[in-house]
């Protein structure tokens, strides 16, 4: 006998799945249309449950680009941050000089420009002087006892802290009261 084209193949046919009892035990394959239910039941639970992993998914890709465009230029702006630090410096020894000094005026321009131009990209400087000590934007290199200032208050800054939109993006190096003497 020869087999037609509509038939089937031997190895091509799928054997019936095994359906199991809510116990987990083997159904006799009494009910099939319990079965079949049981099944939709779980592939629309799988559905259900692979949508929200990807709703998620989606929610987290966005949230990291946004941060990636947000903080893209960190550091360009801390290395930029490093130089203003040297250019006050020279600006202080500028001063020395006298203020009437055109090169002083001049350095004093371009460290103003170099200021809004930080602020203008996210930029904020810490002012540490005189504020309580917080080991999350100060960095403390040293105490010194102080009658003038409360325990735990920050003498002096020597070097300035920067936070970028909401980000530390370097501490404040200070000085911080150790109390009166």
């Amino acid at each position: 006998m020869k087999k037609t084209e509509t038939e089937p193949r031997e190895e091509d046919r799928i054997p019936p799945p095994k359906t199991t009892s809510p116990e987990g035990e083997p159904d006799g394959g009494d009910d099939p249309v319990a079965s079949l239910q049981g099944d939709l039941d779980r592939f629309r639970d799988l559905a259900m449950r692979t949508q929200a992993d990807f709703e998620n998914y989606k929610k987290r890709a966005a949230r990291e680009r946004e941060d990636g465009i947000k903080y893209a230029n960190s550091s360009l702006l801390e290395r930029l941050v490093a130089i203003v630090d040297n250019f006050e410096l020279g600006l202080s020894a500028a001063r020395e000089e006298g203020e009437k000094s055109p090169i002083y005026a001049g350095m004093k321009m371009v460290l103003k420009q170099l200021n809004d131009f930080l602020a203008d990209n996210g930029l904020q400087s810490i002012d540490a002087v005189g504020q309580k000590f917080d080991p999350n934007l100060h960095e403390a290199i040293g105490h010194e006892p102080s009658n003038d200032v409360a325990e735990g208050k920050v003498i002096r800054q020597t070097r300035r802290g920067y936070k970028l939109k909401d980000r530390l993006l370097r501490p404040a190096a200070v000085v911080v009261s150790s109390g009166g003497k």
